[in-house]
């Protein structure tokens, strides 16, 4: 079972304390470290590695719960610009990962404040000093489930 498939599987028996909401195709969920506050993830129903492995109509819908995802991380955490990244090197389930962006969020690793996050060093991008407290998390989700609901 593939990484994604074990986060889905805690999701599913109510052990993934970031879980926000299930849609048709897929899981949203508060990513677990918030360097980029509003952070997300829209994880795929189907353990597959391609998009184009999908079936057409489930492909359709995916794309589309996931645009829906992101117009709510956009509204509900003050995004000027939202990162979209699929990559599948690391898990090559279908997930996507849903940065907000805002001006000048890199600091001094950005061009002129501009830059894709993986510009920052993995440390700072990934830091322990970046994960949400319970409180925090609660908070997170609630935005997020509220901007769904307007979506939805």
């Amino acid at each position: 079972m593939c990484g994604v498939c074990k986060t889905i599987e805690k999701i599913k028996k109510g052990e993934n304390p970031y879980f926000v909401r299930e849609l048709d195709t897929g899981y949203v969920v508060i990513g677990d470290n918030q360097r980029f506050l509003g952070y997300s993830l829209f994880l795929c129903k189907k353990c597959v590695s391609e998009l184009f492995e999908l079936e057409s109509d489930f492909l359709k819908k995916h794309l589309y719960e996931m645009s829906i995802v992101a117009n709510a991380v956009f509204n509900a955490f003050g995004a000027e610009k939202m990162n979209y990244e699929c990559l599948g090197n690391g898990y090559s389930h279908i997930h996507w990962h849903l940065y907000p962006r805002k001006k000048g969020d890199l600091g001094e690793y950005g061009n002129n404040g501009k830059g894709p996050v993986w510009w920052l060093p993995q440390e700072l991008l990934w830091s322990n000093d970046t994960v949400p407290d319970d409180n925090e998390l609660k908070k997170l989700k609630a935005q997020l489930n509220a901007e769904l609901d307007k979506l939805l």
